[in-house]
């Protein structure tokens, strides 16, 4: 069985999230979405919260399992006997950050795969942070948003 986690904060998830999910589940017989938590920054959302979100977007993919963990997320995947890790790539940047963490992952636990999806362009520009600071000046995050994630926001 090919078993996958997508971690991240998901603080909120957005439709960028939605669309590496979407174009990912296909390629694994269960696809966890890993909710970490940061032990060096508090969330925006409580982690509760998060997984209700993911959970109304996710509702109708049962290859999809919503879970918070703690820790390195390669001991994760070891609990969850996943052997692949799926990390959205938006930017140059996030290459450069996501290979660095791949390496040292592989360098820990060399039996889990990391497996970059590049995002579409139109998603390239939406990241958590940036609709977390939306949010917190009362702005519009609907567009950037999955419509069954504005109840919980």
């Amino acid at each position: 069985m090919k078993i996958a986690l997508f971690p991240g904060s998901f603080d909120p998830v957005t439709k960028a999230h939605v669309d590496i999910v979407k174009r990912s589940v296909g390629l694994f017989d269960k696809l966890y979405i890993g909710i970490g938590a940061n032990s060096t920054k508090p969330g925006f959302l409580p982690i509760e919260k998060r997984e209700q979100m993911l959970r109304a977007v996710f509702q109708d993919e049962p290859r999809i399992h919503i879970i918070a963990y703690e820790g390195l997320t390669v001991n994760f995947c070891k609990s969850i006997n996943a052997t692949f890790m799926v990390r959205g790539i938006r930017t140059v940047s996030d290459f450069e950050y996501e290979k660095a963490i791949a390496q040292m992952n592989h360098a820990l636990a060399p039996d889990i795969e990391s497996i970059f999806i590049v995002s579409k362009p139109g998603y390239s520009s939406i990241s958590s942070t940036i609709v977390r600071e939306i949010m917190k000046h009362n702005g519009d995050v609907s567009q950037f948003i999955p419509s069954a994630a504005l109840p919980y926001l």
